[in-house]
């Protein structure tokens, strides 16, 4: 296993590498979770290992991860059913336009037309990856969030 990974954005160029290694993650909408009165937006996902599907391995792991943005003024999504909460996403990717420096709006971009616009006072979004997708069942109780996840 590689180390895992923890990346920091606070601008629209290390967003874009975090952008990256979140490409064809996987997101149920129960694990975007909106936190309006700390300004945070936590996002729990199964993102592909890119080193390792890059290195030529056939059947390419998925490591469970958790995205944040902070400073978040305002969250809104389009074509995501929220009253579903076990539907899957696909992230595609994330993008960051700029309005008044430093602020601006980082969209998360999902299959389907689905997208979640994040306002925020400032870029400020971090990466980490808390292990592998196969956290046994005696890894977590029945109804508890991987870990770090619901922050």
């Amino acid at each position: 296993m590689t180390g895992q990974r923890k990346l920091i954005a606070l601008d629209p160029d290390d967003l874009a590498v975090i952008s990256a290694h979140v490409q064809d993650a996987a997101v149920r909408v129960a694990d975007i979770i909106w936190r309006q009165s700390e300004k945070r937006l936590v996002v729990g996902m199964n993102r592909l290992d890119w080193d390792q599907a890059i290195a030529g391995e056939v059947a390419p792991r998925r490591l469970v991860a958790a995205l944040r943005f902070d400073r978040v003024l305002a969250c809104k999504s389009r074509n995501i059913d929220l009253e579903a909460p076990e539907t899957a996403l696909e992230l595609l990717g994330i993008e960051f336009h700029a309005s008044e420096p430093p602020g601006g709006s980082a969209v998360l971009m999902f299959a389907n037309g689905g997208a979640v616009r994040l306002d925020v006072e400032c870029l400020e979004c971090e990466l980490a990856d808390l292990g592998p997708e196969d956290l046994g069942a005696s890894d977590l109780d029945e109804d508890a969030a991987p870990p770090g996840v619901g922050v």
